[in-house]
Parts: C-alpha cells; sequence; structure tokens
C-alpha cells in the first residue's frame, strides 16, 4: 500500500492499481480527490468536506462512490444517486478493494458552549498495515494501528493531548496530518516532543510526498 499526504487533513491511499481518498477538505488541493475509486469523509466541517471537490472526482468517473456518515451523505446524495453510502460506528465495509471499519461517533470538544457534532474514523485494511484516521477526534480503535494519521494540530487539541492520543493508540508509526495552520517555525517544536514522548516513530511529510506501507 501506499500513502500519500495531501494538504492538511487529506490522505491518498493506493493499492492494486487502486486509489482510496480521505477527507479532501477545502485546505487541500483542488484535485486531491480527483482519481479516486473511493473516497471517505469523517464530518462535515470545511476543512475535511468540500462539496467541490467531491464533486468533481464523482463527475470524473461515474464509477468512483462516497462512504460518510448521515451528516455528510444528506448534502451531497440526492446529486449522485446509489453512489453515497451512509456509515456509523462499528460499521464494515469494502471501498476500491480496502476493507474498512468504523469507529467513534463525536467531534472533539472545541468548547463546552459550542455544541458537539458527528465525526467518525476510518481503519482502512485491519491488520498489519493497518491505517487509522480518526477525523477530528481522539478516538482508539479496539484493533491494532499500524500507521496512525495524526492530527497533530487544532482549535480543539494541545500537544500534551495528541501525545496522550499516541501512547494510547500505540501504533508503530505516527504520520501528521491536520497541519494546515502549523507554522514551519513550529513544527519542529511538535516534531520535538511527540517523537521523544509519543512512543512511536513520528513522520510529517509535504504534500504530494508520502511512503511505502
Amino acid at each position: 500500500m501506499k500513502l500519500t499526504k495531501k494538504s492538511h487533513a487529506c490522505v491518498r491511499l493506493e493499492k492494486d492499481g487502486r486509489t482510496l481518498v480521505l477527507d479532501p477538505g477545502a485546505f487541500s488541493e483542488e484535485d486531491a480527490a480527483l482519481g479516486a475509486d473511493a473516497i471517505l469523509v469523517t464530518h462535515e466541517h470545511p476543512d475535511h468536506f468540500h462539496e467541490g471537490h467531491l464533486r468533481a472526482a464523482l463527475d470524473a468517473d461515474p464509477a468512483a462512490e462516497i462512504w460518510t456518515l448521515r451528516a455528510v451523505a444528506e448534502k451531497i446524495a440526492a446529486a449522485f444517486p446509489g453512489r453515497v453510502h451512509t456509515v456509523g460506528h462499528g460499521d464494515t465495509f469494502s471501498a476500491a478493494g480496502f476493507d474498512v471499519q468504523v469507529h467513534g461517533e463525536l467531534h472533539a470538544v472545541i468548547h463546552p458552549d459550542l455544541p458537539r457534532i458527528t465525526n467518525v474514523g476510518f481503519l482502512v485494511d485491519p491488520g498489519s498495515t493497518a491505517v487509522f484516521h480518526p477525523g477530528d477526534a481522539l478516538t482508539v480503535p479496539e484493533q491494532q494501528v499500524d500507521t496512525l494519521l495524526l492530527p497533530v494540530m487544532a482549535p480543539w487539541s494541545k500537544v500534551s493531548e495528541v501525545i496522550e492520543y499516541v501512547r494510547e493508540v500505540r501504533p508503530r508509526r505516527a504520520v501528521d496530518i491536520h497541519d494546515a495552520l502549523l507554522t514551519d517555525l513550529a513544527r519542529p517544536i511538535y516534531d520535538t516532543h511527540i517523537g521523544n514522548l509519543g512512543g512511536a516513530e513520528h513522520t510529517r511529510f509535504a504534500s504530494g510526498d508520502g511512503t511505502e506501507l
């Protein structure tokens, strides 16, 4: 499996000639979802869900499909009958040749005065190469995670929580996502703390870079 980081929370996974894209939002490139056989969206916030990006991908490939929670599905399903699938915590499905499990239900708390929206995480290909994208939550799957896509910086978190999350999930590798608001000046600070204290290999990629899993 090949992992390619796109801007912010978007990641492309490729295996056996097929492509799975997660969270192509407004902070990601306009073509972030193009060429995807399947797209997964964790929640409705615009940095994870950009309707234009999804429409472009589905218009470009009549066989492409989306799996997401109800709040997102309701916004786009009517335009693509039968191609937008609603999922929730505990569901399992196959998309573009990848096996996927759904974990979690709610977005992390931004502030007690703000209502919490729904959020799901996707565990892709459970087993020795399992990749977990939690969306905007610190959800811990019951299954082992090999590569944790780590929301490294967000309005709802601080670095101590990020470190504790890595420790709790116990992946072999943590790869930064949710990093569009993190300046280059601050990145070495996060790298040092997460790398020294998280207990897992810690990696960050520029958009377009990635690795074989």
